[in-house]
């Protein structure tokens, strides 16, 4: 089995919906580091896994200096929904998915 990993820094905003009273309900921002995991038993034409550039564009591009409520659209931006909204932009090769939001927060999602 094949893998790359791919490391990818984004400032964007948030704000969350919670059922408690939580500073985080506000409109607020971070530096956050996503990291994405992708496999595969073989090579493409090229001899990659998944071009790395392309996982940027897809990625980055939708992410990056935006509102993660907007892009989301109606999911509440955890880090834990916006792993696994990675993970579904990817498709079935990206396993897993890691987003770190401060510096001692991080969560993920993985596909069993």
């Amino acid at each position: 089995m094949y893998f790359v990993k791919k490391r990818i820094e984004i400032s964007a905003s948030h704000k969350l919906s919670l059922n408690y009273k939580s500073k985080c309900e506000n409109l607020h921002g971070h530096n956050w580091i996503v990291e994405i995991y992708m496999r595969s038993e073989e090579l493409d034409e090229n001899g990659m896994v998944y071009d790395f550039t392309n996982i940027k564009e897809k990625v980055k591009s939708k992410l990056d200096h935006q509102n993660l409520n907007d892009v989301l659209n109606g999911i509440n931006p955890t880090a834990e929904n916006i792993a696994k909204w990675i993970q579904e932009q990817l498709g079935k090769k990206c396993y897993k998915v890691t987003v770190q939001e401060s510096e001692g927060n991080i969560a993920g999602y993985e596909v069993d």
